[in-house]
């Protein structure tokens, strides 16, 4: 394996631990917190939307245009808790592991449409994308609960 894949999985594992620290966070609000609407928020405004909108774009990129799988994407009203949460993203986690073991991450072209425009990107930049928008996603789920009245915990990868 390359020297970039095992830094990636290095990368992804400090992901997935910023993300544990979240979803137990959320473990503490009051029951229905995660279903309500904050309608300036995209995504349908609740923090349990954007969680399974997060979910659906690493199934996208990482596992239907990356490894060109076949995927049905999380319907948001199937999940209604953070341990329905936790599974949706343990499902999530070997996508990302069977992307990150492919050679020549940097180098590897993909194809995909975008707008009705042809592109091509690398399977580094599909990594990329998706986890950078988990992460900007995860502050506005803590903008949300801060909305809700709570106070949020620190979910930095150095904490």
């Amino acid at each position: 394996m390359q020297p970039l894949n095992e830094h990636c999985i290095l990368q992804y594992q400090w992901v997935t631990e910023s993300r544990s620290r979240l979803l137990h966070y959320l473990e503490t609000l009051a029951p229905g917190m995660l279903l309500r609407a904050i309608p300036s928020f995209s995504n349908g405004g609740s923090i349990r939307n954007l969680l399974v909108h997060v979910a659906n774009v690493y199934q996208h990129w990482a596992g239907i245009i990356a490894l060109n799988k076949t995927i049905t994407y999380a319907v948001c009203e199937d999940f209604t808790d953070i341990p329905q949460m936790r599974a949706l993203y343990h499902a999530i986690d070997p996508l990302i592991n069977e992307l990150l073991q492919q050679e020549a991450l940097t180098t590897t072209q993909v194809s995909f449409s975008l707008n009705k425009e042809q592109r091509t990107t690398s399977l580094f930049r599909i990594f990329t994308h998706v986890i950078t928008h988990e992460c900007h996603h995860k502050g506005q789920i803590l903008t949300i609960s801060r909305l809700l009245g709570y106070t949020p915990v620190d979910t930095d990868i150095i904490h």
